[in-house]
């Protein structure tokens, strides 16, 4: 709290020390006679008038510009959509194609041969406990 008013305080005399340098800098005379002093813009309504067409101008050109990059980041988005959904379709059918045909490993092999094995002794258990 005490910073933010220090520093207000601070800004309010830099402040002061400028407008006092720039008065001191003025002539005696001007300073007593207030009808040099004023800032007069001549022109006003036709510089308002100019930067108003100007600024409807330019919105319209970037409002146009804005919509063309979307339908062109639209129909790209889309494009690239369905190509990789053809591409999926695609990958699944060479899955399912290829699923049917591949071959199964060594060590899977191994163990389901060992699984039929291992059942295969169990049934002989079970029918000799049986008997």
């Amino acid at each position: 709290m005490y910073i933010l008013l220090i520093l207000f305080f601070i800004s309010l005399l830099s402040l002061i020390f400028m407008i006092g340098r720039k008065l001191l800098a003025l002539p005696h005379e001007q300073v007593l006679n207030h009808e040099e002093v004023r800032l007069e813009l001549p022109y006003l309504k036709e510089v308002k008038h100019i930067t108003i067409t100007n600024i409807k101008k330019h919105g319209y050109s970037g409002l146009v510009g804005i919509i063309r990059f979307y339908v062109r980041g639209v129909n790209i988005a889309k494009n690239k959509y369905e190509a990789f959904l053809i591409k999926i379709k695609t990958n699944r059918q060479k899955d399912k194609l290829s699923g049917q045909n591949k071959e199964i490993s060594k060590f899977l092999k191994i163990i389901g041969d060992y699984k039929h094995k291992i059942r295969e002794i169990k049934h002989k258990i079970t029918k000799e406990e049986n008997l």
